[in-house]
């Protein structure tokens, strides 16, 4: 059985950092692609960022430049750091592992809240 877990949510104020952590177990960690996505109230979920197995990266045009999406395989796990961070970020963060055969798995999400 494959499990998701996220860390590392909280409240921030603008311009502030967070790290968020993301650990998979039941699966072939190395040669799964990460990603995180998020949830605003109100809207839709939207990726955020990806890593390949190889550690290729794919960011939204939204969060260049401020995010860094990177993996320790040794320890089953993705992060997101996040900087510079902005009311706008506010959302759900969910962590995404899709294995070689295109099957996604979901962790719980984790609140990140931007706010003075």
């Amino acid at each position: 059985q494959v499990q998701v877990v996220e860390s590392g949510g909280g409240s921030v104020q603008p311009g502030g950092s967070l790290r968020l952590s993301c650990t998979v177990s039941g699966s072939a960690f190395s040669i799964n692609t990460m990603g995180w996505y998020r949830q605003a109230p109100g809207k839709e979920r939207e990726l955020v960022a990806t890593i390949a197995p190889f550690g290729s990266t794919n960011y939204a045009d939204s969060v260049k430049g401020r995010f860094t999406i990177f993996r320790d395989n040794a320890k089953n796990t993705a992060y997101l750091q996040m900087d510079s961070l902005k009311p706008a970020d506010t959302a759900v963060y969910y962590c995404n592992s899709r294995d070689s055969n295109s099957r996604n798995y979901w962790g719980q999400g984790t609140q990140v809240t931007v706010s003075s």
